[in-house]
């Protein structure tokens, strides 16, 4: 689904253990993924500040997944808060894009990989022009529902 929307110029931002998943690591680093090493986090710090002078400097757009690893749960888990301080940081908008549940094609638990569809939204963009560190959980928590609420219709127009 991701790649049916996503834009010229954009990345992807994954965590570091995908690097060294045999072939999957390998088209993904040769695909410009930017990898964030989640447990070490001055050395996320430092990626996120680079991704945001790149993203300026080069008109690159990243494509951030807030929730910090695939949810299960059929809901959505709450937000990470470092692609918004990206945003911040780099004063850009954020394009909330929303897809819907695939619980009803696809368990992990019931080892379960059918046939199914899912829905993608692009919710309008979120201003950050402005905005500063403290505003970052205000930000989070505002996108997170508006994701929410989309998120919930989209999977019961799914039922």
């Amino acid at each position: 689904g991701m790649m049916e929307v996503l834009p010229d110029r954009c990345v992807p931002i994954a965590k570091r253990e995908l690097l060294y998943m045999g072939a999957v690591g390998i088209v993904c680093w040769l695909g410009g993924i930017i990898f964030i090493d989640r447990k070490r986090t001055h050395d996320a710090i430092s990626t996120m500040a680079e991704a945001a002078h790149t993203m300026l400097s080069q008109d690159v757009r990243v494509w951030v997944f807030p929730e910090g690893t695939r949810n299960h749960s059929g809901s959505m888990l709450p937000f990470k808060r470092g692609a918004f301080h990206l945003a911040v940081q780099a004063q850009v908008p954020v394009v909330p894009i929303v897809i819907s549940s695939y619980q009803h094609f696809y368990s992990k638990r019931e080892r379960r990989f059918t046939a199914g569809q899912c829905v993608i939204q692009v919710l309008p963009p979120l201003p950050t022009r402005g905005m500063g560190t403290a505003d970052v959980p205000a930000l989070t928590e505002r996108v997170r529902t508006h994701m929410l609420a989309a998120f919930d219709a989209l999977s019961a127009e799914l039922r």
